[in-house]
């Protein structure tokens, strides 16, 4: 071996793959631009209206067992 033929060692070091989904990521899955990268887009009034007008369901409900026939 000589001189010229060292060389360097090449670490096989893959790129940083960015903004797939998830929480964290530069978009975080929601491309640049248009109505979807916005913030605050997902529900409209009219759905938030009628969700906001139901009672809450609170304690546990105990479904009765279905009766079993032996016809």
């Amino acid at each position: 071996m000589q001189l010229h033929e060292l060389a360097p060692i090449h670490i096989n070091k893959g790129k940083k793959r960015i903004g797939r989904g998830g929480k964290r990521g530069t978009y975080s899955g929601r491309g640049t631009k248009g109505q979807k990268a916005r913030a605050g887009h997902r529900i409209r009034p009219a759905e938030r209206d009628l969700i906001q007008r139901l009672p809450k369901l609170r304690g546990f409900n105990n479904k009765p067992k279905a009766k079993k026939s032996n016809a």
